[in-house]
């Protein structure tokens, strides 16, 4: 899918939650509906901790009815392999590379994701290809990420020129607030909500609010 200019305003963002890794499903598939009746959760991306194949579809499986029975989505971080197996809605990898490969195995039905995205080619590379999202501010490898400025200039590129959502993932509530103003689609939360030392119900609804001020609201498609 070749990107497209944007047509209209852009909506208030919806809220993207990444999980820690996760090696004992239990206790987060006990949390995780109780914060996604709590604030508008658009998907939730399940960080799988090291395991073997079959251990892994486990945990999924675990997880995946709290998380699909409110509506949202569950991405797999990586392991677009084994999203048919384990009833995941999609994956979201990193870099083109992974992107291509990834496509044919979740597409047409599955969400393919990608971040990665070091440079604008990159970007345009990956929406070009029919990812179905691009995420700025993502860490690499190294664990460095863009300044938040530079983060949001990138959203703010992509929302005004091109379809397909983009996400901003942000290690607070100001960026959060930041990434809204500058256009994402979705806000991708991590540390931001599980390090909160008030828990993460009051840290999500926080951050929602803040979100829910910046961008006036208009209709958007479900990721």
């Amino acid at each position: 899918m070749t990107p497209q200019p944007a047509a209209g305003a852009r909506a208030t963002p919806r809220l993207y939650l990444a999980t820690p890794p996760v090696e004992d499903p239990a206790v987060l598939a006990a949390e995780l509906p109780g914060l996604l009746a709590g604030a508008d959760i658009a998907a939730v991306l399940l960080r799988l901790a090291p395991g073997d194949e079959r251990t892994l579809i486990k945990r999924i499986k675990a997880l995946a009815p709290a998380v699909q029975t409110t509506g949202a989505a569950l991405l797999l971080d990586s392991h677009p392999d084994l999203v048919a197996k384990s009833g995941a809605d999609g994956a979201h990898v990193a870099g083109v590379a992974a992107l291509a490969a990834a496509l044919p195995i979740l597409k047409p039905d599955r969400i393919a994701g990608a971040g990665g995205l070091a440079t604008r080619h990159d970007a345009m590379v990956a929406g070009e290809a029919g990812a179905d999202y691009l995420l700025f501010g993502d860490t690499d490898a190294d664990g460095r990420r863009p300044s938040t400025e530079a983060i949001a200039e990138r959203i703010q590129w992509w929302a005004e020129v091109f379809q397909p959502p983009c996400v901003g993932a942000a290690a607070s509530r100001d960026e959060a607030q930041a990434f809204a103003a500058a256009g994402a689609d979705f806000i991708l939360l991590d540390d931001a909500v599980w390090a909160d030392a008030r828990g993460p119900l009051a840290a999500l609804t926080d951050i929602a609010a803040a979100v829910g001020a910046t961008a006036a609201p208009h209709s958007l498609p479900p990721l």
